[in-house]
């Protein structure tokens, strides 16, 4: 479609030239598609050219329209709307367009011209809790850019930044230690990512319960939450991990193994995964001999309690600390040690951090840090900022219990796409196994697209009523029209339909074919943008269209009783490549596609 659009701008050139005897730049020639309600394919807005053409916008349309439609192959007709001229591209174009696409396989590589060494961080969970609703949105966004950045042709490095220690772990691991009596993931029967988070849950509810009684006694708030016993035992507790304490060490290594092995079931059962895993309690040190490299060279500061800090303010930013008193480090610690681990590691042109909008402040704190560290790499970070996402009843959260747990929801919407689709009786000629598999394939789909049709930057309202429907604007009805194509493609094959006939002979195309051909021709463009805005919605609404299309194609045009034998071989061969362009497109959004439904 481009190579069209590229002859097309070759074609009004020479009109203007010759209409008005005027050269005008191919990149100052902007086509856009033209509205649903008027004739044509393409659009020229002619408002720019009426100083350099001495005419007004109406009349430069019709001019060059008239031109083009009597001396161009390529157009078929035009009309003028104002400043807009409205371009019909001729049926054997469309026709030539088709056959191009079908020597480019959907979801090859589409050069940008952008960055060819990228690392993506995404999930980052901390080890105190399962992943939930919020989580969801995170990993989908991140293995979805991830996967828009390899159909560029760029080398791409999925990482995970596991948040394995702190004073958070701390409070779970705490909890459980007065509270657990060896209680096992086995021995509960639950997974044990869910076990921790049952005791930093139970970490909060009694660390409130200790700040309400030291209130009652007249202690001021702000003090009464420093103060509370348990608050004390868990900072004890870090200072303890950090001084490589056994006992806490070895209940350390304990739960997090546990948290390990729920989260690798709940990556394996969303399908996402990673290239390189990096570790907190890895990078923490390294982090440390960055703030010393900083206090060395005199761009960070000690205060008089031994606390670390770092003078921002001529960046628009303010002081930030680096270092607690205690030495014990802060989240920004262990982020200057793991961007220079995934330098060291794979030398990268461009660090993707797929991170929520509350960490807008610390990410540009973190740039600037490593600004004036003067490292290489610091002008290659890139803060994928995300809107959180809302319940219905507020804001979720971890300590309080009031979060979508995401294994829960995944066998929510499961469930749900299992009843939508036997209340459709679609299942006849399935084993139970490809039962399963496709419900899971639905639910999934349903989920994912849900959360990635929205815009990353835009804050999200889940309603879980609205995420499990499976009709309308949903993942569901894209991948039920890839079924309802291959289920076509397969009888084509019964009835001896070839898909390489000469299309040469083929001079007139209904406009739903036209439509068809103008929506796959779309893909590397999409695919362009969605990489430079690091948006998977996009790519999504693509999805949606090319989906929607076809089901019009499908209800206009009867393939199987087209009498004449090249159309209906260029149907079916049609149906091929929207086919391939659906699975390519849901492909880069991590969703599968079933062939029988």
């Amino acid at each position: 479609m481009q190579q069209l659009e590229q002859t097309l701008k070759a074609a009004l050139g020479t009109a203007i030239q010759q209409v008005f005897g005027t050269e005008v730049p191919a990149a100052q020639l902007s086509l856009q598609p033209t509205r649903k309600e008027f004739a044509g394919q393409f659009t020229l807005v002619t408002f720019p050219f009426t100083k350099t053409l001495g005419k007004g916008p109406e009349q430069i349309g019709q001019a060059v329209g008239e031109w083009l439609v009597a001396n161009s192959p390529l157009v078929s007709g035009y009309n003028v709307v104002k400043g807009f001229l409205n371009l019909e591209i001729a049926d054997t174009e469309w026709v030539k367009a088709f056959e191009q696409l079908l020597l480019k396989p959907a979801g090859a590589p589409v050069p940008t011209g952008g960055p060819q060494n990228v690392v993506v961080e995404y999930s980052s969970p901390n080890t105190n809790k399962p992943l939930h609703l919020g989580h969801l949105r995170n990993n989908f966004l991140g293995y979805s850019v991830a996967e828009i950045l390899k159909a560029t042709g760029a080398t791409v490095t999925k990482a995970n930044l596991v948040n394995d220690r702190g004073i958070h772990i701390c409070k779970s691991m705490l909890a459980y230690q007065q509270y657990g009596q060896g209680e096992t993931p086995q021995s509960a029967g639950i997974k044990g990512d869910h076990l921790a988070g049952k005791y930093y849950v139970l970490f909060e509810k009694h660390y409130r319960e200790q700040v309400r009684q030291l209130e009652a006694e007249g202690v001021a708030p702000d003090v009464a939450k420093r103060q509370a016993p348990m608050m004390l035992e868990a900072q004890d507790m870090l200072r303890a991990w950090e001084a490589g304490d056994e006992q806490v060490v070895s209940l350390w290594k304990q739960m997090n193994g546990w948290v390990y092995e729920g989260f690798d079931a709940t990556y394996q059962n969303i399908g996402v995964d990673f290239d390189k895993y990096y570790y907190e309690s890895g990078t923490y040190l390294l982090g440390k001999e960055r703030v010393e490299e900083g206090l060395q060279k005199g761009v960070f500061f000690r205060k008089e309690d031994g606390s670390v800090w770092v003078d921002l303010k001529e960046e628009g930013l303010d002081e930030k600390l680096l270092l607690r008193a205690d030495g014990t480090s802060v989240y920004i610690t262990q982020d200057l040690g793991t961007a220079e681990l995934k330098y060291q590691d794979f030398g990268y042109d461009l660090s993707v951090y797929v991170i929520a909008d509350e960490q807008n402040y610390h990410m540009q704190v973190l740039k600037a840090v490593l600004q004036k560290l003067g490292k290489p790499y610091a002008d290659a970070i890139y803060h994928l900022s995300y809107g959180m996402v809302d319940l219905p009843s507020g804001k979720m959260k971890s300590r309080e219990g009031t979060v979508v747990d995401a294994d829960e929801l995944v066998r929510e919407v499961v469930d749900a796409a299992q009843a939508a689709t036997l209340e459709k009786g679609k299942t006849e000629g399935l084993s139970e196994d490809e039962l399963a598999q496709l419900y899971h394939m639905l639910g999934l789909g349903a989920l994912k697209y849900y959360l990635l049709k929205v815009d990353p930057k835009k804050r999200m309202l889940f309603n879980p009523e609205e995420s499990v429907k499976l009709e309308g604007d949903t993942g569901p009805f894209i991948q039920y029209s890839h079924a309802r194509i291959a289920a076509i493609l397969r009888k084509a094959a019964e009835m001896g339909i070839s898909q390489a006939a000469d299309l040469s002979t083929l001079t007139e195309l209904p406009a739903a074919a036209r439509e068809m051909v103008q929506e796959l021709g779309r893909y590397a463009s999409v695919v362009q943008e969605a990489a430079r805005t690091f948006s998977p919605a996009v790519v999504a609404q693509y999805a949606y269209d090319v989906a929607r299309a076809y089901n019009r194609f499908y209800t206009d045009i009867k393939i199987f009783t087209e009498p004449n034998e090249t159309s209906r071989s260029f149907y079916v061969a049609l149906s091929a490549q929207t086919g391939r362009t659906i699975k390519a497109s849901l492909g880069l959004l991590g969703i599968q596609v079933p062939d029988r439904m």
